[in-house]
């Protein structure tokens, strides 16, 4: 478990990183956008399509699991520790599985409709050619590796622990 949490850390931090680049590159876009259509009444053609199609769902999703790590959800406070016998490692470990089956759920139907839209080409048509399987491929992409964390952080006696201190 140890070698599949190091992966995990690396996998989170690299889509975390590509999460940060999009919200960067939502702002460029954004504030290039207006800077163009106040000075030279010339918009950038690609901004509405590229921050819709691709950097959103990218923003969206592909941090999920880093945060989640992180602690930086909103989440209600449960305190499982304090209730008798096992009924509160079974409750600890129910408030990781039960959002994995629920991400999974996502994972899985986001996975297909992604898969379905690369197969057929399905494309955006604008200012350019948008192909749509590959925006949508983010979505599980972002889910299916917190799935892979709350699976993970269920089965380490580490989350019981800290759920306790």
């Amino acid at each position: 478990m140890k070698i599949l949490g190091k992966l995990l850390i690396k996998i989170e931090d690299t889509l975390h990183i590509g999460g940060c680049l999009g919200l960067v590159a939502i702002a460029a876009l954004i504030n290039a956008d207006i800077l163009l259509r106040l000075f030279f009444n010339r918009p950038v053609q690609i901004q509405f399509e590229l921050t819709e199609l691709y950097l959103m769902p990218a923003l969206a999703t592909l941090s999920l699991s880093r945060v989640f790590r992180d602690g930086g959800h909103l989440a209600l406070e449960l305190m499982p520790e304090y209730l008798p016998g096992p009924i509160g490692q079974v409750i600890s470990k129910l408030r990781l599985l039960l959002p994995a089956l629920f991400f999974a759920g996502v994972a899985y139907m986001s996975g297909t409709f992604a898969l379905k839209a690369i197969i057929r080409g399905d494309v955006e048509y604008g200012a350019l050619d948008w192909p749509l399987g590959w925006a949508y491929a983010v979505v599980p992409l972002g889910c299916g590796v917190l799935v892979l964390r709350l699976i993970h952080d269920a089965m380490t006696k580490k989350v019981v622990d800290q759920i306790s201190s």
